[in-house]
């Protein structure tokens, strides 16, 4: 299946998976979702990724995280929300990096160094394209 915009369908797969109270979800394998799994396992929003390999396409196994006992759980990711879109691009320099929630959530962003969240693009005074906001 021939997705336009395969980082919004990676956020929603995901979205949808909290909302059905799901302990993984899989997602077709690209370079760019697998470097955004690794920025949300190092923020601490998922348990763990991997690859596995597939036919026709790999697919990337993202186990998600959840606080609390059995009756009170409660997904750790409370929102997803793709800012930067195939018709629409958002960039921004360094002192532009938007705030997620008065620094509750994190922005990722594509730079030149790689995908980082807004925190070390700060630091590393680097700016590029925001693609989502995590919280």
């Amino acid at each position: 299946m021939y997705v336009n915009d395969p980082i919004a369908d990676m956020l929603t797969r995901i979205r949808n998976a909290l909302n059905a109270g799901h302990t993984s979800v899989s997602i077709p394998y690209s370079k760019l979702k697998e470097e955004l799994a690794r920025v949300l396992l190092e923020e601490g929003y998922i348990e763990r990724y991997q690859i596995r390999e597939a036919s026709p396409v790999n697919q990337i196994d993202i186990e998600l995280k959840y606080v609390g006992s059995r009756r009170q759980r409660r997904p750790v990711i409370t929102g997803l929300k793709r800012v930067s879109k195939p018709g629409r691009r958002i960039y921004a320099g360094y002192r532009d990096i938007p705030w997620v929630l008065s620094g509750m959530g994190v922005a990722i962003l594509t730079t030149p160094r790689g995908l980082m969240t807004d925190q070390q693009a700060r630091r590393e005074r680097v700016g590029g394209e925001v693609l989502c906001f995590v919280w």
